[in-house]
């Protein structure tokens, strides 16, 4: 057996150590609480005053963030991290929406110098339902609004931070509090039921991001989604039954789809799925 190297395995763990997550909902909370228990030191923001409670709670430094297109309110050392997740949607508000990459714009000018590694939580969606599989050298063609301004969140980060810009782009997010069975219960004539499915668990969606930070993986665009696709119809039938629910009715046919598949995951974070789809 091959003697460990204590100053090594020091370096390793303070290299990476504190971490700023913007955005401690769904996602970014879970993400949180993982890195908690792995001993990160973990800022969190929030834009609820009432929230901050729940933060520190969970042994995250609590900071009350706002933000708009022109302007964020924070504390300077928020962003003072070895890495900073972004882990804000756009808003379906058409307003909000298209102001979301000057959000990105601004908080990016506030972490520069201060965040050494920045990670961006994207989505799928900049890839259009063109009828094939995807990974991330693919040609991104969005053919929704809130895939268009996520891509251009996407190319503005790369803009600005050209030398060490990482994305996640995450499929359909499943887990706690998100019961797939309920998207489509007790629904008739549900169409596109035999479309291939592209999502992933909170759990992995999490270990991924963990991963990245445990390889120092930045740098890379990463496809974030289980790599089983079951047909629409049969994933979404067996959640409603499994969890009590009226079955909804699919209309069998198979049109505007896409597969999302990985290149980045497996070769360079070696991640291995935990929850099936």
């Amino acid at each position: 057996m091959s003697e460990v190297n204590l100053a090594d395995i020091c370096i390793v763990n303070i290299k990476n150590n504190i971490v700023s997550i913007l955005g401690c909902g769904w996602f970014g909370l879970a993400l949180a609480k993982k890195l908690i228990s792995l001993n990160y030191a973990v800022k969190g923001s929030t834009t609820s005053q009432e929230k901050l409670a729940i933060l520190q709670a969970e042994n995250i430094q609590p900071y009350l963030i706002n933000f708009t297109a022109d302007a964020i309110v924070a504390g300077e050392a928020f962003f003072e991290a070895d890495t900073l997740f972004i882990c804000i949607p756009p808003k379906r508000n058409s307003t909000e929406l298209h102001d979301y990459p000057q959000k990105i714009k601004s908080i990016l000018a506030a972490a520069k110098d201060k965040s050494k590694n920045v990670v961006l939580i994207s989505s799928t969606s900049v890839y259009a339902d063109e009828n094939k599989a995807v990974n991330e050298s693919s040609e991104t063609n969005p053919d929704t609004d809130s895939g268009r301004i996520v891509l251009a969140a996407e190319q503005l980060f790369k803009v600005l931070y050209p030398e060490n810009c990482t994305v996640i782009r995450f499929a359909g997010l499943i887990g706690p509090d998100r019961n797939p069975g309920r998207f489509f219960a007790g629904k008739s004539n549900v169409p596109n039921g035999l479309a291939p499915v592209n999502l992933i668990h909170q759990t992995d969606a999490v270990g991924i991001a963990v991963k990245i930070l445990e390889k120092q993986a930045f740098g890379r665009t990463y496809n974030a989604c289980a790599p089983n696709h079951p047909a629409k119809m049969d994933f979404y039938t067996n959640a409603a039954k499994s969890t009590g629910l009226a079955e909804p009715n699919f209309i069998a046919e198979k049109k505007d789809w896409k597969i999302v598949e990985s290149l980045n995951v497996p070769e360079f974070l070696g991640y291995e799925f935990e929850v099936g789809i």
